[in-house]
């Protein structure tokens, strides 16, 4: 039952991101600019850190979920659920997305259901390098903040402000899918180009979070040792003894 709850509240919580984030891409990338996006895609996250992270971890991202899983803290089969439930939430808010702006008025300011691509300003392989750098970070400070026992209500906030400094770089560039399950909700409804270059907003954002994984243990390692009580050797040499 407790698995069933924590896969329900995966898909519900990528569902609402990628419907906000995603939702104002669509409705004001033009009017609203960067910004308003990248502010759409952090505030929605950080409010699902507070709100379904107890029960599930507030994951929402098949890159985050594999970081976690490489690190040890989820099983394989929570993992593959959680998968699942990530991809049909996607889904479902791209579908949502779709029929407003077919039946529902919407003006669609990306012109492509705000789905992730490449060409335009950047090509395949420079998406390629972006997307594992951005997911980089994102899936290195989840992984990170969530690990620390110090303040530990702050992790929302500081997971919030990395996915919206990742849409900041990526948006104009691949529109920054950092999420496989983002990019696939609205590509799946958008079709031709989108689905064809799909491929790359999966693979390189799930070695992205791949990568973060095998980084964090090192990070974590520093904090421990500066949390730790020897922050007074940190970065200087220490002071002689006294006689």
């Amino acid at each position: 039952m407790d698995d069933a709850r924590r896969a329900a509240a995966e898909f519900l919580g990528t569902l609402l991101l990628v419907f906000f984030g995603v939702g104002a891409a669509v409705a004001a990338r033009v009017q609203g600019g960067v910004v308003v996006v990248a502010l759409a895609f952090g505030f929605a996250m950080l409010a699902l850190v507070y709100m379904i992270g107890p029960l599930s971890g507030s994951h929402v991202n098949p890159a985050v979920t594999l970081g976690v899983l490489l690190s040890g803290k989820i099983s394989l089969l929570g993992a593959v659920a959680y998968w699942i439930a990530q991809f049909a939430g996607a889904t479902v808010a791209a579908f949502i997305l779709w029929g407003l702006t077919r039946w529902g008025d919407v003006a669609d300011q990306t012109g492509a259901l705000g789905s992730n691509g490449y060409g335009a300003h950047i090509n395949r392989g420079g998406a390629a390098v972006l997307e594992i750098v951005l997911t980089f970070l994102f899936v290195l400070v989840v992984l990170v903040v969530t690990s620390r026992s110090e303040n530990p209500g702050t992790a929302g906030v500081a997971i919030g402000l990395a996915l919206a400094a990742t849409q900041l770089v990526g948006v104009t560039l691949t529109g920054a899918a950092v999420n496989p399950a983002r990019a696939f909700g609205p590509a799946v409804f958008e079709g031709g180009v989108a689905l064809r270059q799909l491929w790359v907003f999966i693979v390189f954002p799930l070695l992205g979070g791949a990568l973060a994984a095998l980084v964090a243990p090192l990070a974590m390692g520093a904090q421990r040792h500066y949390w730790g009580g020897h922050a007074k050797s940190v970065g200087r040499p220490p002071e002689p003894e006294r006689q």
